[in-house]
């Protein structure tokens, strides 16, 4: 049977650099896999960072966004659907920030998915950085998507914070969480990696590989389809670089255009390369990469999509611009 590894966490929390570093560890080890992107409409921003790990033994596979649960739930079917008859040794499957973990145990049960593949380990990537109280939305969606993972594993960690001190202080925020979604887990210490990623080896990869989840039961507090509830999408945008950062933090901030959860894309630098944009509240990762599309994807509630698009027009050069 094909194992199948689901990587969680709420937006921006690093999923797809994880994955990355996951996905070459199953290469090296001489594994034919694959990587299964599900994420916010047509454009997926986050594979122009999983590109290079395309070979003989790895492919890329991408689920569209858009529609309702139910759609999104065939889509996902039909796709592993696809990747189980090609007998890969694992799949790896890194869902949106705003994910229904049903989706995947359902899905996985049903006939003939639960002849082809065997569940291997959910991974939780837990951001050190994230607010010690979050929305009440995204409260829930870091709970129910940390509740059944075999390991937790810390993102952006800083390193004059004590491990002790940084152990007890996410693993307080995590458990108090669970609680207020009637989760009877509680996680220890035991259950959390806080190790520096440059310095995972194969063991730890081994680890990691090896987590396992578990089956945990919790209240529904939001329907997922109403948290992501409005994505827009503003195309062939050029904005000057270093009026980048000033752009994305006002959209982000500013009050008149919604409540903003999410901006992500890609935007064209002076040399002629691209800068790949992963900005939330807590913090905005501007990333060089070679290749990418010229477009920025706000995700938010009650987002005010002519107030941005006719922010964007003031810095905007590309007369091909475009709003969606």
């Amino acid at each position: 049977m094909t194992k199948i590894d689901l990587i969680t966490g709420i937006l921006g929390s690093g999923k797809t650099t994880f994955l990355h570093g996951y996905a070459e560890y199953f290469i090296r080890q001489g594994q034919k896999i694959a990587v299964l992107e599900n994420d916010f409409g047509a454009v997926n921003v986050d594979m122009m960072m999983l590109q290079d790990l395309k070979c003989d033994q790895c492919q890329l596979e991408m689920i569209a966004g858009g529609g309702d649960r139910d759609c999104h739930k065939r889509r996902f079917k039909t796709q592993l659907i696809s990747l189980g008859m090609q007998h890969l040794d694992r799949v790896i499957v890194e869902p949106s920030g705003i994910f229904d973990m049903d989706e995947f145990f359902d899905t996985l049960y049903e006939s003939p998915l639960d002849r082809w593949f065997q569940i291997g380990s959910v991974l939780t990537i837990v951001d050190s950085e994230m607010k010690n109280l979050l929305s009440s939305q995204m409260e829930y969606l870091l709970a129910s998507e940390a509740a059944c993972a075999g390991k937790l594993i810390l993102s952006k960690r800083n390193p004059e914070e004590s491990e002790a001190g940084i152990s007890e202080r996410i693993l307080k925020h995590i458990n108090r969480a669970l609680t207020g979604i009637q989760c009877p887990r509680q996680f220890t210490e035991k259950d959390l990696i806080t190790k520096s990623w440059k310095d995972f080896s194969e063991e730890d990869f081994s680890l990691f590989a090896s987590a396992g989840y578990r089956s945990e039961r919790y209240v529904k507090q939001f329907d997922t389809d109403a948290v992501e509830s409005e994505v827009h999408y503003f195309m062939h945008v050029n904005i000057p670089e270093e009026q980048i950062p000033e752009v994305i933090d006002s959209i982000l901030n500013h009050p008149e255009y919604g409540t903003i959860f999410r901006i992500k894309g890609a935007l064209p630098k002076k040399d002629g390369k691209m800068l790949k944009i992963n900005a939330v509240h807590e913090k905005t990762e501007l990333t060089p990469v070679m290749t990418g599309q010229a477009v920025l994807i706000v995700i938010g509630d009650q987002v005010n999509y002519a107030g941005i698009d006719s922010f964007l027009r003031k810095y905007n050069t590309n007369p091909a611009y475009v709003s969606i």
